[in-house]
């Protein structure tokens, strides 16, 4: 299971919400690249920064910091937040990252996502399906759609979509556990070739190998890093 950790970026910093609330902000440090460079020396390869400034302006901002990030270090970042046009993902892909998060428009414009996967191909395309009582929500989590979460999953499935990132949002940054039950949930009833990362609510080392076990191909740490809940040592004994 690949060790995920979270970057958000409001203003260019370094920044956790909860519950994708906005007002909840906390600076955790005012250099994204220098808690990039703390991962990579820890022996993590992966990065998943999430663009809240785009998400909110719904077209991505922040792409000097992911350029930054993905020049000055050889970590694989994810990169999400308010892409929603072709030229949004051509900035991304030409500033660095590896892959590509996209959720709202995954709902509110089925075909231009769809093209998306078909160009660039499932390997770098990667389904945001961020949920509440498993709803879809949307727009930096400021909506919410009346897409239901599994059949969401199961549509895209169809069309191509191996990689799905699922953040149960009442869990996200509450430090509470994440949703065991619902990540079991959508593996019985997905294709087995469905590659899905656990975000949201991760709060304890333990938490991680039942995670594992349940087949989750990646989670995602935030909160639990920068709170010292769960230290960088511990997790190279994961990786």
């Amino acid at each position: 299971m690949r060790i995920i950790p979270a970057i958000d970026i409001i203003d260019g910093k370094c920044v956790r919400l909860s519950k994708g609330d906005y007002n909840t902000k906390k600076i955790y440090n005012e250099s994204p690249l220098e808690v990039a460079k703390q991962f990579e020396d820890a022996g993590i390869q992966y990065l998943h920064m999430v663009d809240l400034d785009g998400a909110k302006a719904k077209h991505i901002v922040n792409y000097k910091i992911l350029e930054e990030v993905a020049s000055k270090t050889n970590l694989q970042i994810d990169f999400g937040g308010g892409l929603k046009s072709d030229e949004d993902l051509h900035i991304a892909f030409e500033s660095g990252a590896t892959q590509i998060t996209g959720g709202s428009i995954a709902v509110k414009n089925e075909e231009i996502f769809t093209n998306w996967i078909q160009k660039y191909g499932s390997e770098h395309i990667i389904l945001g399906a961020d949920a509440m009582d498993e709803k879809i929500a949307i727009s930096g989590w400021q909506e919410e759609s009346n897409e239901e979460l599994i059949p969401f999953i199961q549509k895209y499935q169809q069309k191509g979509i191996e990689y799905v990132i699922c953040t149960d949002i009442a869990k996200d940054g509450m430090l509470e556990g994440p949703s065991f039950d619902l990540y079991e949930k959508i593996l019985k009833k997905s294709d087995s070739s469905l590659k899905l990362i656990a975000s949201g609510g991760i709060s304890t080392f333990d938490e991680l190998p039942k995670l594992k076990i349940l087949g989750c191909e990646g989670v995602i740490i935030g909160k639990a890093i920068y709170e010292n809940r769960i230290s960088l040592k511990q997790l190279e004994t994961l990786l």
